[in-house]
């Protein structure tokens, strides 16, 4: 899945889950459930997600929405075998964005 944000230093807990398609809510429980996602939050209780955590957040909708794995696999398999997993998720990550480019040159033709 190719997420297209702007470059920011913090993303609001809406733009983000509007741009992975999913409910808010369901980034408050990833938030609790996986140690790697720490949002800052502000006095009012906000989330703010860095650039750091929208990497998380996408190696998470990966593992457990697009592969199939349920949270203890997801969070056994990050523990374990985590570069293997990164690297395998960027090699995924810019195919997908080449491709996003590709079809957007092809529409404008």
């Amino acid at each position: 899945m190719y997420i297209e944000l702007p470059e920011k230093r913090y993303y609001a807990i809406g733009e983000v889950a509007k741009a992975f398609d999913v409910n808010t809510s369901l980034i408050r429980f990833w938030e609790k459930e996986f140690d790697v996602l720490k949002p800052k939050k502000n006095a009012k209780g906000n989330r703010k997600f860095t650039p750091e955590d929208i990497k998380n957040l996408k190696l998470i909708y990966h593992l457990v929405k697009e592969r199939g794995f349920t949270l203890e696999g997801a969070k056994t398999h990050l523990k374990e075998e985590k570069q293997k997993t990164l690297s395998n998720f960027d090699i995924i990550s810019k195919l997908e964005a080449i491709k996003a480019e590709l079809i957007k040159v092809k529409d404008a033709m």
